[in-house]
């Protein structure tokens, strides 16, 4: 199996297509988010004008679209970059080496490795006071990152451990044993859900509808309601192993055609007459969101997007569970998946990184720099991060107008500014 020990991992904005914001988006900006769109755990907030606002993500946008971007290479794991995360200052990512790194974003230093797993990771998560880790090892891992000490260790898998997603007092794992374990932070029970054929590659929690997505090597997806512990909704269109679900935020609104394709068309969107009317929405997800006061349960995401290693990315409406877009470009098997409103970007087997329209469809623009395949990605307004099998993690910041390139890890620390090119428009 070519695909053993093969993976992914990872961790919206107001522009609009061209840059600009609308003059409702524009009242809202009287704000005191920091310019790089992603909120700080420590830093104190400061009233920002909306002009300020306005000009540094007009800026912000512009530099997406020609993809001006400065970046930093971070080396010092000693094997794959499997999964990693990052928020404003820090920069979390697990190997195949079986450490964790904690990593200062803008001086580019390691702060500390986290050691206690006995094989590679797979996942990992962090907030503002633990990091969750999944490990080849079968084991679920608490730690303080702050300090580097492991608090807890979480066992019941039988394999490895693949993916993990916890939203509040919810951690959902997804494992080499076909089975998806969700554990109760509160009331520290657990349960399994079993349904897959093959390894579970991605999990994702939505603990406002109570419901967990899980993404499998046996080329399906599937919804789960946590309150019955039964799959709800099972999603087949890829014709690879699926290795990401990304449920997407519930503003995101996709680009369809206003006519129904001929038979014979070979679009790869779907037709706005396949959206059902609201009313059929609720009735879509059965009697656990319809039977008497379930009527008000919130429901699942309405849109979902999916990878794979059929070299795709698919779009579906979770409702109907008809796939709505097929994004072509890659030339081989999508490990990586991260996206907001705004804009997806996906990593692959081919080495590449892509940047997509989120509702479109249409392929912006494509980085390449890595020596492997392309296993992870974060994504923030401002930001991309991309991790690899050739042990490097690449951030790209797209709040400047130059583009240069710094490389910083253990073995050396220098920058030099050149203009970062992207090959042509896939």
């Amino acid at each position: 199996r070519r695909v053993l020990f093969r993976s992914k991992r990872s961790a919206s904005s107001s522009l609009s297509d061209d840059g600009h914001l609308s003059p409702t988006q524009i009242k809202k900006l009287r704000t005191t988010e920091p310019s790089n769109g992603v909120v700080s755990r420590t830093s104190t907030p400061r009233f920002r004008p909306w002009k300020e606002v306005y000009k540094d993500r007009f800026k912000v946008g512009t530099n997406w679209k020609y993809g001006r971007c400065t970046t930093k290479v971070f080396r010092g794991h000693t094997n794959g970059v499997m999964c990693l995360q990052f928020d404003d200052s820090i920069l979390a990512t697990g190997s195949y080496d079986a450490t964790i790194k904690i990593w200062d974003i803008d001086t580019g230093k390691e702060l500390r490795t986290l050691r206690g797993h006995t094989s590679g990771i797979r996942a990992l998560q962090f907030d503002d006071t633990k990091l969750i880790s999944g490990s080849l090892d079968r084991t679920l891992k608490v730690w303080n990152w702050r300090t580097g000490e492991c608090m807890s260790t979480y066992q019941g898998h039988t394999g490895g451990i693949m993916s993990l997603h916890f939203d509040g007092n919810l951690l959902a794992s997804g494992s080499m044993d076909k089975s998806v374990k969700i554990w109760n932070f509160s009331d520290k029970s657990t349960f399994s859900l079993k349904g897959h054929r093959d390894w579970v590659n991605a999990v994702k929690v939505d603990s406002a509808s109570r419901t967990v997505f899980s993404a499998s090597d046996d080329c399906s997806v599937k919804l789960w309601d946590l309150d019955s512990k039964a799959c709800i909704k099972t999603f087949e269109g890829h014709v690879g192993q699926v290795q990401q679900v990304l449920p997407l935020p519930a503003d995101y609104e996709p680009e369809l055609d206003s006519e129904v394709p001929a038979a014979d068309d070979a679009s790869s969107s779907a037709s706005s007459a396949d959206i059902p009317p609201p009313a059929a929405l609720r009735d879509s997800f059965g009697p656990a969101f319809t039977a008497g006061c379930a009527a008000n349960r919130p429901l699942p995401p309405r849109y979902m997007l999916t990878g794979a290693l059929d070299s795709t990315v698919r779009l579906w409406d979770v409702a109907t569970g008809r796939c709505l877009k097929t994004f072509f470009g890659h030339v081989e098997g999508v490990w990586a998946l991260a996206g907001d409103t705004l804009r997806v970007v996906s990593g692959a087997e081919d080495r590449m990184v892509k940047v997509w329209d989120s509702r479109t469809g249409r392929c912006e623009r494509t980085f390449t720099g890595h020596a492997g395949p392309v296993t992870c990605i974060g994504l923030s307004d401002s930001r991309m991060c991309t991790g690899s099998e050739d042990c490097e993690v690449r951030l790209h910041s797209f709040k400047n107008d130059n583009g240069a390139v710094g490389e910083v890890g253990v073995s050396r620390s220098e920058e030099h500014t050149s203009e970062l090119q992207s090959p042509p428009l896939s």
